[in-house]
């Protein structure tokens, strides 16, 4: 089994955990956080204010966090408004992170189930998502992360004689498990009203330690991302709707011979 080693650490906030402070925004969510489907990043449109990804409807995807500093982070990330690690739902200065080093970037694949197991995330309906088996529906539809340093002089004290880096699987391909939301122009009207959220998909294995981090009070940046399936971006004005075909309109294109041979279709080589 092939493994990618990177320091995916859920982590207490040991310190300055009752601190209030104000959240500075990131203005460029992809440098810090990246939403992956089957490996590729997804486009961020830029849209009032907010940043949006299209929601592949039935299709598992993972979260990148890149550490843009020189010194550690813990990143509170949650999904629907819930934590990653826990499914809590809580400030992010009192929220369990996950710890980076410096200039590293790690991909949370799912919710941690267990210290070595995690469910990966999955594009799916309300109706189907896991806030919605949860009965936490407030904030379906929007990733957060929130990035706290730690503290210069700090020293991590582990709770256990694990080693802080680990091994996380690789990501694999995801299968589709619904079809795709159909594009606005083409798509029933039951698809149209459908709304995504996350849910829980394969189980993977994804071992992981607890340690103790001194962090400073104030989160160094945000990131909110909304996601939603096409039908819904094109209602927000976000993507434009796609032309209905015109069959008089193809057919006037046609033009009769064409240079060349007959091809042989590939499953009759």
């Amino acid at each position: 089994m092939n493994y990618r080693f990177a320091s995916l650490i859920a982590a207490f906030l040991a310190l300055g955990a009752g601190a209030r402070s104000a959240v500075v925004a990131s203005p460029v969510p992809h440098a810090v956080l990246e939403i992956l489907v089957d490996g590729a990043p997804q486009p961020h449109y830029a849209h009032d204010g907010r940043w949006y990804v299209e929601a592949r409807k039935g299709r598992e995807y993972a979260i990148r966090l890149r550490n843009p500093y020189a010194v550690r982070v813990a990143v509170a990330l949650s999904v629907d408004g819930l934590n990653t690690i826990d499914a809590r739902e809580t400030t992010a200065q009192g929220a369990r992170k996950w710890v980076l080093g410096p200039h590293e970037a790690v991909t949370i694949s799912g919710w941690q189930t267990s210290q070595s197991e995690a469910r990966r995330f999955e594009f799916t309906t309300e109706a189907r998502s896991y806030g919605q088996a949860l009965g936490e529906t407030a904030n379906l539809g929007v990733i957060s992360a929130v990035f706290f340093k730690e503290r210069t002089s700090a020293v991590m004290s582990e709770r256990s004689n694990d080693h802080a880096r680990l091994g996380a699987q690789a990501p694999q391909p995801s299968a589709p498990v619904e079809q795709e939301a159909a594009s606005a122009a083409g798509g029933d009207k039951m698809t149209r009203d459908e709304y995504a959220a996350t849910g829980m998909g394969r189980r993977t294995d994804h071992a992981v330690t607890q340690v103790w981090l001194d962090l400073e009070d104030t989160p160094v940046q945000a990131v909110n991302v909304r996601y939603e399936f096409r039908p819904q971006l094109v209602r927000l004005g976000i993507l434009p709707a796609a032309s209905p075909a015109d069959p008089l309109q193809r057919r006037e294109r046609a033009r009769g011979f064409e240079p060349g041979f007959s091809p042989e279709p590939p499953r009759l080589r």
